[in-house]
């Protein structure tokens, strides 16, 4: 009798299927943060609203891609701040994006500045979900075991 071998997870369709689970749970997170910000807009200053929603936010958008985007199993606060350096690296891009729009044009359009930040932000997004995907909520090695190499279970279950 032998073990039945896994199913590849990592094909093209599931590619995608997580891809748009990652776009719906992060818009979703995107838009009720937004309507969030508007509420808060009128009790206590921009930036404080703004960095309060930006922080509440992560943490709920990074929760659901764990359990629906990804389906991982890695939780715990060190997800947390690895999800949250992705945001701050993104944020990093975005900005750098209108910088640059802002040294070339001094005063651009509102289409022109919407389609530069709308542009970089999706590009953010799918570096954000790249890393997400391989990194944050990859697939972790246990220990150094070797192939070939039984384990206490394998073994248990050959006997």
């Amino acid at each position: 009798m032998t073990a039945p071998t896994p199913q590849p997870t990592r094909t093209p369709r599931a590619l995608v299927a997580a891809f748009v689970r990652f776009v719906v749970c992060g818009g979703g997170v995107g838009v009720a943060s937004s309507g969030v910000l508007v509420l808060l807009h009128d009790r206590m200053p921009l930036a404080v609203a703004n960095a309060l929603v930006t922080v509440v936010s992560t943490v709920i958008a990074t929760e659901l891609h764990s359990r629906i985007s990804f389906r991982s199993g890695r939780r715990g606060w060190g997800v947390h701040l690895q999800s949250g350096l992705t945001v701050a690296v993104s944020y990093a891009f975005t900005t750098g994006a209108l910088l640059c729009l802002y040294a070339f044009r001094a005063e651009p359009s509102a289409l022109v500045e919407q389609s530069v930040y709308l542009s970089a932000s999706a590009l953010a997004g799918v570096g954000r979900f790249a890393l997400l995907r391989v990194v944050v909520f990859g697939e972790r090695k246990a220990g150094r075991s070797r192939t070939g190499v039984l384990g206490r279970t394998a073994v248990a279950m050959a006997a």
